[in-house]
């Protein structure tokens, strides 16, 4: 349930921010910012959950012990040291 509210509470949130930056950016008139801001808002959603790979509820969480748990630590490890890495390459 407060996963839910968290969801719908930030998608409210991106519609307001959209309205407001693309209605006073563009200097549209409140119809306009509204009508963009209604159909930006699914936009960023879809979007963003491409490029994540999936939204939060479509990945529940597993416990604790589980294996997936463990080949998603493996797998963010793995992301992480790439990225050392790099940044060593760059100091050098």
């Amino acid at each position: 349930m407060r996963m839910k509210v968290k969801q719908v509470s930030l998608v409210i949130c991106l519609f307001l921010f959209l309205f407001v930056v693309v209605g006073g950016g563009l200097h549209l008139n409140p119809g306009g910012a509204f009508l963009a801001a209604a159909t930006g808002t699914p936009l960023v959603i879809h979007i963003f959950n491409r490029w994540t790979g999936g939204s939060l509820a479509q990945n529940p969480r597993t416990p604790a012990g589980s294996s997936a748990s463990l080949r998603r630590f493996a797998e963010a490890d793995e992301n992480q040291a790439h990225a050392f890495e790099g940044e060593d390459i760059v100091r050098q």
